[in-house]
């Protein structure tokens, strides 16, 4: 079973940039989407972009226009660049080879997002 670890999250001040990293374990480059996701208190964990194998990446409304996925196969590693960060992008993020994360057996640790002043 293939693990992730997230890592790349922190304080930062609203308007400010982060990019945070996925490690795998072992190869990313045959699941079919690997995803971003957020948990934020009070909320279901949600997706933020996936980027499948084989259709254009995806991103949630809320992170349009800011945020970016990508990922390096060679490597077995996935990002996600962010900018323009607001306070609401506040969470921990985690990665996963999936679109709904209800799917999703193991989580890793995740890595917390700070945005405030």
């Amino acid at each position: 079973q293939v693990q992730f670890v997230e890592s790349g999250g922190g304080l930062v001040q609203p308007g400010g940039s982060l990019r945070l990293s996925c490690a795998a374990s072992a190869s990313i480059s045959d699941f079919w989407t690997m995803g971003w996701f957020r948990q934020t208190p009070g909320k279901q964990r949600e997706l933020v972009a996936a980027i499948p194998r084989l259709d254009s990446v995806k991103y949630s409304d809320s992170v349009k226009g800011r945020f970016t996925i990508s990922k390096d196969n060679a490597k077995n590693t996935m990002y996600l660049q962010m900018n323009g960060l607001k306070p609401e992008d506040t969470g921990v993020y985690y990665c996963a080879p999936a679109y709904n994360p209800s799917t999703v057996r193991n989580w890793g640790q995740g890595t917390q997002v700070t945005v405030s002043s």
